[in-house]
């Protein structure tokens, strides 16, 4: 796949970049050879591989999933303006 100057210039324009036209063949080589090297990973045998996370195999940290207010429902509320037990008071807003 190749990229001509009239598709460099539409992806400037997509991308909301400015670019002169001293630029466009400069970034039609950059956009090639960023294209040659995504084909070059398609030919790339994976197949048995299995999907990885990290180099190194390491169990992640799990914590148990409760529910509960995070034990500091007062600091949350201490700065507004009007609460009441543990929730915030606004103004009724009706349209």
């Amino acid at each position: 796949m190749s990229v001509d100057a009239a598709t460099v210039r539409r992806i400037a324009h997509l991308a909301r970049i400015a670019v002169s036209e001293g630029e466009v063949p400069h970034l039609q080589g950059e956009l090639n050879a960023m294209l040659a090297f995504v084909e070059q990973l398609s030919e790339v045998n994976v197949e048995g591989v299995e999907p990885m996370t990290s180099v190194t195999p390491m169990q992640m940290k799990k914590r148990r999933d409760v529910v509960n207010d995070g034990e500091i429902a007062d600091d949350i509320v201490a700065n507004a303006p009007a609460t009441e037990g543990h929730f915030f008071l606004v103004p009724k807003v009706v349209e």
